[in-house]
């Protein structure tokens, strides 16, 4: 069955660019696809090395509501509807947009906590460094590349952890961090989601765990519209770029072309 769709919107979360995509984003062109890379106003048009250089002051405060409603006119200015597949915060994001009628459906890849889930320790003490700071609701918060390695990347080779951090990691905001380890705008009511959705894990993600999607995907099976899970084993937290991520992207792509929407 093909999927009533052939435009995708790939979502980023936060400490990377629309970079991190790179991969996915060839390989569902090849597939025929038109893949939009949206991303924050605050980052448009700059790369993660003049991100780095100067990041932007604003770039702390930005809020759950402004990227959401910043992607929303962005997808609804699409032709058609589009599948939308997310990743971390990005994971989030589609849930948000799910929540509000966006998107024909949506692929969850190792979200941040929606709210209503309690975090367990590895997720809330990777948090803790932003949420500890003071003012840290208003600063922009940078990733080193130790902490990138061992909580986002600890199942990829060193070569790729250090390409990866050169070429699309950034600082982040600090505020929607806080916002959704206090779930703060992070809701969503299943009830009133009718387009399908797929939650992903991995089982080395020292970041987002299993224990945090699965919970996501309980919450969201309150849903009348289909709600499915997976594990992909082996992986951490950049999954999407990792050897492997083929496995990953083809599997995401799959589930959506089965679907009867």
């Amino acid at each position: 069955m093909a999927l009533a769709t052939k435009t995708i919107v790939l979502v980023h979360g936060l400490w990377v660019t629309t970079e991190s995509w790179a991969p996915f984003k060839a390989r569902y062109e090849a597939a025929g696809y038109t893949v939009h890379t949206p991303t924050w106003e605050l980052l448009e048009g700059r790369t993660a090395a003049e991100i780095n250089a100067a990041s932007p002051e604003a770039l702390g405060s930005l809020s759950l509501k402004a990227i959401v409603d910043r992607q929303q006119a962005f997808i609804e200015s699409l032709p058609e509807k589009p599948l939308l597949i997310g990743h971390s915060f990005g994971g989030l994001f589609v849930q948000l947009l799910l929540d509000r009628g966006v998107g024909l459906a949506g692929v969850a890849i190792n979200p941040a906590p929606i709210a209503g889930i309690l975090h367990g320790p590895t997720t809330l003490t990777a948090a803790l460094p932003v949420i500890a700071r003071s003012n840290g609701w208003n600063r922009p918060y940078a990733m080193s590349r130790a902490r990138f390695g061992r909580r986002y990347a600890n199942a990829a080779p060193k070569a790729q952890i250090d390409d990866a951090y050169a070429r699309y990691v950034i600082p982040t905001s600090g505020r929607v961090v806080h916002q959704a380890a206090f779930w703060a705008g992070s809701g969503v009511k299943p009830a009133r989601r009718i387009a399908p959705l797929l939650i992903t894990a991995g089982d080395a993600d020292r970041l987002i765990t299993p224990y945090m999607s699965k919970a996501a995907y309980r919450i969201q099976q309150r849903s009348p519209a289909r709600t499915d899970y997976k594990l992909f084993p082996g992986r951490s937290h950049l999954l999407i770029a990792e050897p492997g991520w083929e496995e990953v992207a083809d599997d995401a792509l799959a589930w959506a072309e089965a679907l009867e929407v």
